[in-house]
């Protein structure tokens, strides 16, 4: 595995990171003025900053409220075998879960920390019955049922009383 470098950014550069974490819809003139350059050298930046990998893509952000998918747990998972077969074998078929938002492996008392988000605790249990424990070297697994998210995404969730 190649080791990545850490992008030399400066205050412009973080500038539009930072308003395009707010709103990734953000018109380059608009993108321009917020930073304080003029639209060439921001769209080169903005450029430069996709081609070197610091901008991994763009995306809409959907509310799973509104999907019906307001059932959050985490599960921790403790392996048989940490090899790197078995690391990898582990890390290639969690990846195809689709309620698994993310999977974190640690350096914990257990080896792994899933997120995940169903419907209902019905959908849950099928997916931790067929697809969680099923996954290649699960000695075991922990469950944690969020029963409110204040921040995701790195935003604060709306109608969160603070």
């Amino acid at each position: 595995m190649r080791e990545k470098r850490e992008a030399e950014l400066d205050r412009f550069d973080r500038a539009i990171l930072d308003a395009l974490a707010s709103d990734g819809r953000i018109s380059i003139t608009d993108l321009a003025g917020h930073i304080g350059l003029s639209k060439s050298p921001t769209q080169a930046r903005l450029r430069r900053l996709e081609a070197e990998g610091v901008i991994l893509g763009y995306r809409a952000l959907v509310d799973p409220l509104r999907l019906g998918r307001d059932h959050v747990a985490f599960v921790e998972i403790k392996l048989t075998d940490t090899r790197e077969a078995a690391l990898k074998a582990f890390n290639k078929a969690a990846i195809r879960i689709p309620e698994v938002e993310e999977c974190h492996m640690l350096a914990a008392h257990f080896d792994y920390l899933l997120k995940v988000r169903c419907r209902n605790m019905r959908d849950f249990r099928r997916v931790l019955g067929e697809a969680i424990s099923t996954l290649p070297y699960v000695a075991q697994s922990s469950t944690h049922v969020a029963m409110q998210a204040v921040k995701e995404e790195g935003q604060a969730v709306p109608d969160v009383v603070v």
